[in-house]
């Protein structure tokens, strides 16, 4: 079935017991689901644990859009239009800005 025309919304609701991105606050985990509308080039760093590579992906949802931070084999995984579920991904406030990322235990998943 094609996933376009009238009434097709491609940044469905949260599931349950999934948070939108209207409600996620810095300090906290969250698990969402969202579509990535844009992906950056990828940027060489250096960081205290030596040299790696960032990127950044913007999510939306039906609520709004945040930052997703990837990083190292990350960068190269995700693409434009991929709908993805993070658990237990982390937020923080980065120059002003809402940003997701893995944190310590967070994972992504591709969605189907």
């Amino acid at each position: 079935m094609p996933r376009e025309g009238k009434g097709f919304n491609p940044y469905p609701s949260p599931r349950p017991g999934m948070a939108s991105i209207a409600t996620l606050r810095a300090n906290q985990n969250a698990t969402i689901e969202a579509t990535i509308t844009a992906v950056s080039a990828v940027r060489d760093v250096t960081t205290s644990r030596g040299p790696s590579q960032v990127a950044d992906a913007t999510l939306q949802d039906e609520t709004g859009t945040i930052t997703l931070t990837l990083w190292g084999d990350d960068t190269r995984r995700y693409s434009v239009g991929q709908r993805i579920r993070i658990t237990d991904g982390w937020v923080k406030d980065y120059r002003g800005k809402l940003q997701i990322s893995m944190g310590r235990s967070g994972k992504i998943t591709i969605q189907t």
